[in-house]
């Protein structure tokens, strides 16, 4: 009878190579990580151009819905007319809508799609 040895299978896994890559690894990543600059990024200079050279167009939209500019109240073509005139005297001028808190925010949105074609913005008064 001849004797055989029966193999017993393992059942665990050497770790041992793995923990030595690993610590390869994280030296090789300590080494070139301070080397490397992610973070900077090239802002572009700005002088003097923040500086507005003429006052925006103020439209005010008081709470019963009516637009005024310079203080006179005006229906929408006219107003169109009028800011149009004086973005045509001065072109870099924005055009600033002051709507009172009251007002339809409808009557404000169609304002401001009516005068998509210039810088419009809205006016806001701080927080406390």
């Amino acid at each position: 009878m001849s004797r055989r040895k029966s193999r017993r299978l393992m059942n665990q896994i050497n770790v041992v190579p793995y923990i030595d890559v690993m610590l390869v690894l994280l030296v090789i990543f300590m080494v070139t990580a301070p080397m490397t600059n992610p973070g900077v990024v090239e802002l572009p200079q700005v002088g003097q151009a923040l500086k507005q050279a003429a006052a925006p167009v103020v439209i005010t939209v008081k709470a019963d819905g009516r637009a005024e500019l310079d203080g006179k109240v005006l229906q929408r073509d006219e107003l169109l007319f009028a800011v149009k005139t004086q973005i045509e005297q001065t072109p870099d001028r924005a055009i600033v809508i002051a709507a009172d808190k009251n007002v339809q925010y409808d009557k404000v949105v169609t304002l401001m799609d009516s005068l998509k074609q210039y810088k419009v913005g809205l006016l806001l008064k701080p927080a406390n």
